[in-house]
């Protein structure tokens, strides 16, 4: 095995590169800053040095179930703590760098020796700072350009240019990442060129590998123990109590019996856990690994996966009844059975979320209690005909702050974990069989730190409980009477219950001997103590009345008198309590060499769970917490994300706010734009909501985004069709833009629409809005007229309406739209009116001089708006002439263009950029945009493609074919063919 440093500046790409090589090689990746992470957290190595060196700074945060008294450390106040002072900095470095530089010397070492990967890559920022370059066989350079890595900054992490600077001069310089290492690997392209640069070395490593490798075939050795031909069905299973670590390998036969392969049990150094709670993660791990190691040498293989079991210290049990109801009456089938099972496990999931308090729970095993075929109570539902099936269950939880510290040591010691129950629910797997279950039992399982109790009766386990006193109350005590250490303690308790004398040595190095008996004086007041809080405990579970015998199990038990006191606190006959060994264990098969003894009977009952529970649940790591799941056979990423309670809204994109608003009178509501979905990776890969889940697998989910609230412009409103309105004033044609009202204000087309707004449209003016626009004086001692009409300054005029007027000052020089201008454009009245048949019909919206005289422009131009008009437009328009008053004169002196010069036309928001096309043989100006398509010709003269009644409809520009999206421009020749 090799084993490698990657190190390179920020931005270069390491993680990328790391992903790779996980996914397309056997290596193993250990990340330096994940591992400082799991270092500082209560139980493991530098936890308690940091407590005590910063124990009065602003660092702590909340305290959690399973360390009473030692909150987490805040990471964020940590970072401001000490990236702002230098001298804290260096304290807390001293205390980290060397604990995680110790950690991952041990972890490559386990791989080395373990050759189970190919590769050891160690990715670490300080790689070279701090050394690494004497553990490790080579170290890796990925390069990247500077301009590449700040690109890759800003792109992926949204970066400025001062943050990167201050972060690239922090870093090494090329020059000594280049000096320092072995290999360079150019990752510029990275993904572009699939890490060629990458395959290359791992190529070089591979084959000098195959090329120093010999394999070598040899017979297992004398002491190795032969495996059976289901050797790919073995179950490993860890107890990890208190005092011992007991390891057991099994198999179950066809008959339901369980072959124990091989065994293995150590006592853990120190007091790395206290009442059945893990304290020290890192000393626990320690001792597991020796285990599993002893185990690997026995049996000439390596374990990889391990069921495991917690204590009941801090358990919660919910009790519920669920139903199902079948369309038909049908055989009911254990899947069926199985799927009760897990609808009251979900139940009592939700029943423990709303009333769990501070903590959040974990189920670690569940017991039906009791079935229910078509109402009547059945032991066993399976083959019989049912229309309805109901059960009540008993389901139990930990907080997973206690299953976190298991789960950390299991795998910190290199295994997975692929089952975990409860101690109790283990034990009692073995020590009450079935068919005792009908009697009303209690099982104690005495272990060093804790006494868990469950009860049975009618069939089913009726209530699970704990006492935190047990084997080591009994040592503690032992400590001070013989001013001895611990382990000492431990050996005196253990050889009183076996030999009639006891021989130790003190603290002074002095030896003794002394009688069995006078132990027994010392510890038989704690022992008492003991049993009157397990027997109430009974009690208590037991619905306030004694049971009708009770079983102890567990190396805490076989202390003398326990057994007898315990029968009298509970007024049963002394025969009716007894410990469980050999004669609960007639099934189980055990290696020569070891005898039946009640300590093995949890770590055997661990294992016999798996194989109640292996098709039920699947474990998996979900945003950094560990998570059990029942497994149906189809899990997906999304089941699990509903499990952790994450809100759906994280899951799916999310459309931003939508704006709301009438448009005369009508409601009408733009929706918000789409949000980014859910980022999902399983195994450090790219996954989805819908990826089937496997075992073990870690999985982050990084919520949705909302999307941006709903916009609209005045402009793309159907009532705003058209962008102008026109006016003759005077015999020249003048084109306005036209407004609208907003919340009684007049407002633009380019106005953006606000939540709640009320809009109005405006298809007229006023001749006094006209003259304000077109900022000129008008003679109001002269008539004015509209279509020949008198008006005045408040008369509504609408498209093409005649406006003639004596006008009496200007406020500019120069007019926009010249005369000149409009030459060879047809003016709207000139187009004849389209019938639904025609599909050719078009109209005409650009600007036009008037020509003829005044006398015939003006009659002309009042009829042709005069056809154009609704009728509610000339009864807001027309005006006659009152009898015996003369007709206002038709002659009338020049009056000259309007005048507006291009700075008031951009006040105004008229565009600049207007151009002039022929469609199917008329004129057409488009105005209001900077670059048009051919479709919004077909949007200016409302010509609608669906009416092609299913001939063949062809678009061509200049005469050559091209799409509705082709750009246009001034002067092209447009037209449409229907074939």
């Amino acid at each position: 095995m090799h084993f490698i440093g990657i190190t390179g500046g920020v931005g270069a790409g390491k993680s990328e590169v790391l992903n790779f090589l996980e996914k397309n090689y056997n290596v193993e990746v250990l990340r330096s800053d994940d591992l400082a992470k799991q270092l500082i957290l209560p139980g493991h190595a530098c936890y308690d040095i940091i407590r005590e060196q910063f124990k009065n700074e602003n660092i702590w945060g909340r305290e959690v179930a399973s360390a009473p008294g030692k909150p987490l450390i805040d990471k964020g106040r940590l970072a401001k703590l000490i990236f702002t002072d230098e001298a804290k900095r260096r304290k807390y470095d001293d205390i980290v760098h060397p604990a995680v530089r110790e950690e991952i010397i041990r972890r490559a070492e386990y791989a080395r020796k373990s050759r189970e990967v190919d590769v050891f890559f160690l990715e670490a920022a300080l790689l070279i700072e701090e050394g690494y370059k004497q553990v490790c066989d080579e170290l890796w350079y990925i390069y990247a350009p500077v301009g590449v890595r700040r690109m890759r900054l800003k792109s992926s992490r949204g970066y400025t240019d001062e943050k990167i600077d201050q972060i690239l001069a922090s870093q090494l310089p090329d020059d000594e990442f280049r000096n320092a290492c072995d290999v360079v690997i150019d990752n510029t392209r990275g993904m572009e060129d699939n890490f060629s640069a990458v395959s290359k070395e791992m190529d070089r490593l591979l084959a000098e590998d195959r090329r120093k490798h010999i394999i070598e075939v040899k017979e297992a050795e004398d002491d190795t123990i032969e495996l059976p031909d289901n050797a790919d069905e073995l179950v490993y299973s860890l107890d990890i109590g208190t005092r011992n670590v007991v390891g057991t390998v099994g198999y179950q036969t066809e008959d339901g019996s369980f072959t124990v392969v091989a065994m293995k049990s150590r006592e853990h150094k120190s007091r790395a856990m206290l009442d059945g709670q893990i304290h020290d993660i890192g000393k626990v791990a320690d001792i597991i690994r020796e285990v599993t190691d002893d185990l690997d040498e026995q049996l000439g293989t390596r374990l990889h996966d391990v069921c495991i079991a917690a204590a009941g210290r801090v358990l919660r049990t919910v009790t519920t009844r669920v139903e199902m109801d079948f369309d038909e009456e049908r055989v009911v089938t254990g899947e069926d059975i199985n799927t009760l099972d897990l609808m009251g496990v979900d139940q009592a999931q939700r029943d423990i979320n709303m009333d769990g308090g501070p903590y959040r729970f974990y189920c670690v095993g569940y017991s039906p209690m009791k079935y229910y075929l078509n109402g009547e109570l059945f032991s066993n539902l399976e083959g019989h005909k049912a229309s309805r099936v109901e059960e009540v269950i008993i389901v139990t939880f930990l907080p997973e702050d206690v299953v976190d510290g298991l789960y950390s040591a299991v795998e910190r010691a290199g295994l997975s974990v692929m089952n975990m129950t409860l101690e109790p629910i283990a034990a009692i797997a073995v020590a009450i069989p079935r068919n005792y279950r009908m009697l009303n039992i209690a099982l104690v399982d005495v272990g060093a730190g804790t006494s868990d109790i469950c009860i049975t009766r009618d069939g089913t386990i009726t209530a699970y409980g704990m006492i935190p006193f047990a084997g080591d109350e009994l040592t503690d005590v032992l400590v001070q009477a013989y001013l001895v250490d611990f382990d000492t303690a431990e050996q005196i308790k253990k050889d009183s219950t076996v030999k009639e004398k006891v021989t130790y040595s003190d603290i002074m190095g002095i030896e003794h001997t002394i009688p069995a008996k006078d132990v027994w004086k010392i510890t038989d007041p704690v022992m008492e103590k003991i049993t009157d809080a397990v027997a109430e405990k009974i009690i208590e579970l037991n619905g306030d009345r004694t049971v009708a015998a009770a079983f102890v199990v567990g190396g805490g038990g076989k202390v003398h008198g326990f057994t007898t006191h315990l029968a009298d606190k509970l007024g049963v006959v002394h025969e009716r309590v007894a410990l469980r060994g050999e004669e609960v264990m007639k099934n189980i098969t055990f290696p020569d060499g070891i005898h039946k003894d009640p300590l093995y009977v949890t770590p055997i009952g661990i294992c016999l769970n798996y194989y109640e529970q292996k098709n039920n649940f699947i474990m998996i790591h979900f945003n950094g917490e560990i998570m059990k799941l029942f497994d149906n056979g189809h899990l997906k990423i999304v089941d699990a994300a509903m499990q952790s309670g994450m809100d759906t809204e994280e899951l799916f994109p999310k459309r931003g706010k939508e704006t709301r608003f009438t448009v005369n009178g009508e409601e009408r509501m733009v929706r918000g734009t789409e949000g980014e979905s859910a980022r999902v990776m399983m195994n450090g890969h790219e996954a989805s909501l819908n990826t089937i889940l496997i075992p073990n697998a870690t999985v982050t989910i990084t919520g949705s985004t909302a999307g941006n609230q709903g916009v609209m412009r005045i402009e793309s409103l159907d009532e705003y069709s058209k962008s102008f309105i026109s006016f003759i004033v005077n015999g020249t044609k003048i084109k306005c833009p036209k407004f609208v009202e907003v919340n009684g204000e007049l407002e633009p087309g380019s106005y953006e629409i606000k939540n709640g707004d009320s809009i109005e449209t405006r298809d007229f003016y006023t001749v006094g809005e006209l003259a304000a626009f077109m900022d000129v004086e008008v003679d109001q001692n002269h008539q004015i007229l509209v279509n020949s009409n008198v008006a005045d300054m408040n008369t509504l005029i609408y498209e093409n309406f005649a406006i003639d007027w004596t006008v009496t000052g200007y406020g500019h020089d120069q007019a926009v739209y010249q005369p000149s201008d409009l030459d060879g454009y047809t003016d709207l009245s000139d187009v004849p009116e389209k019938s639904d048949s025609d599909l050719d019909g078009t109209e005409d919206t650009g600007v036009e001089k008037i020509s003829g005289d005044k006398e015939s422009t003006a009659a002309e131009t009042g009829e042709a708006a005069e056809s154009k008009t609704s009728d509610k437009e000339q009864t807001d328009s027309e005006f006659k002439v009152p009898a015996g008053e003369p007709e206002a004169p038709t002659n009338r002196p020049d009056r000259p263009s309007t005048p507006l010069t291009e700075e008031a036309a951009d006040q105004m928001g008229i565009p600049k950029n207007v151009i002039y096309v022929t469609f199917n043989g008329a004129k057409v100006s488009l105005s209001g945009r900077n670059d048009y398509i051919f479709a919004d010709v077909l949007a200016k003269v409302n010509f609608d493609v669906g009416q092609a009644n299913g001939r063949t409809v062809t678009a061509l520009r200049n005469g050559v074919k091209c799409g509705y999206a082709d750009a246009i421009k001034d002067g092209d020749e447009l037209r449409i063919d229907l074939e």
